[in-house]
């Protein structure tokens, strides 16, 4: 039995679960206002892919995100860091692992993919992912994902469709591969995993002294890839542009968007949680609609009224 069990409660101990129950609350009502916030963070890399090629090459922009990201964050949880770094050795596969994942393949292989496929393939592909961590969150994880959280999945997911064929359903029968679409195949494979191993491997270190770790396996995988396409595919050169294009990538799609997933997945779960992606085209819309001029169309607003409530539905406990 442990101490704290056997002790006798001190006067006022009674308030304890109370305040873990407070904790525990605000937690909660954190993860899900990240739900809609993290999307909105991680659709900025739309404006990266688009002004990147000819700019920058995709494992330079990738190990550049990455470096700068672990910088930034490491300035939040050094002192963390430091004083369990007896652990680190212990984790040091996981962060190596989760980096090549989440850090090479869901960063480069995207970039490299999106140079010869169209935005409604990267989307088509990208829109299988939530339904496969629901699926093996449930089967490996043992997570609970009833039928109101299936439905949610299942109505989002219209909803992401309808936006991708821009309302007209028979464009899917048009669809077709192109080169660049196992690129993107793979990069939705890994994120499936990363998701998967983020939630299932247990970590001495909070959300964002692990995301730092993580980041740094994933340059050390980076590196020598970034490297190899320097010097015989795509050299890069230094500019204001290509310097500009990282430090966004670093700052808004990686550290915050990256922080924002590795917390909700501790509150709220991995299938939950992985629904926050079918955001991504409608926040894309409104950022091009923003940034670049482009036009808000019904069908946005149509799939909007699918992709909330899904949401809103998958993340009910």
């Amino acid at each position: 039995m442990s101490s704290r069990a056997s002790s006798p409660k001190a006067p006022g101990s009674w308030a304890w679960p109370s305040r873990v129950g407070a904790s525990q609350a605000r937690d909660v009502r954190l993860a899900h206002a990240l739900l809609f916030i993290a999307p909105a963070l991680w659709s900025v890399n739309y404006l990266v892919a688009r002004w990147a090629p000819g700019v920058i090459a995709p494992h330079a922009l990738a190990l550049g995100r990455w470096v700068v990201a672990a910088g930034v964050l490491a300035l939040f949880c050094h002192r963390e860091i430091a004083a369990k770094r007896q652990f680190i050795r212990g984790e040091a596969l996981h962060f190596l692992i989760l980096g090549a994942l989440g850090m090479w393949v869901c960063g480069a292989f995207v970039y490299i993919g999106g140079r010869s496929t169209a935005a409604v393939n990267i989307g088509l592909l990208y829109a299988a992912s939530p339904v496969l961590i629901a699926l093996f969150s449930a089967i490996w994880l043992r997570e609970r994902f009833g039928v109101l959280q299936g439905l949610g999945v299942a109505l989002a997911l219209a909803g992401v469709l309808h936006v991708l064929v821009r309302g007209q359903w028979g464009r899917l029968a048009e669809v077709r591969l192109n080169p660049g679409d196992l690129w993107i195949a793979v990069a939705v494979v890994c994120w499936t995993a990363y998701s998967l191993l983020l939630r299932a491997w247990p970590s001495a270190f909070s959300p964002v002294a692990r995301l730092t770790l993580v980041a740094c396996g994933g340059i050390v995988v980076l590196l020598p890839f970034t490297l190899w396409e320097a010097w015989f595919w795509l050299p890069s050169e230094l500019s204001w542009r290509s310097a500009g294009l990282v430090l966004a990538a670093a700052l808004i799609p990686g550290a915050a968007a990256y922080g924002a997933y590795s917390i909700m997945q501790r509150t709220l779960g991995a299938a939950r949680v992985s629904v926050v992606l079918y955001l991504g085209p409608l926040y894309s819309a409104l950022i091009g609609w923003a940034v670049l001029g482009e036009r808000i169309e019904p069908f946005h607003a149509l799939g909007a009224l699918m992709i909330l409530p899904g949401i809103w539905l998958s993340s009910r406990h």
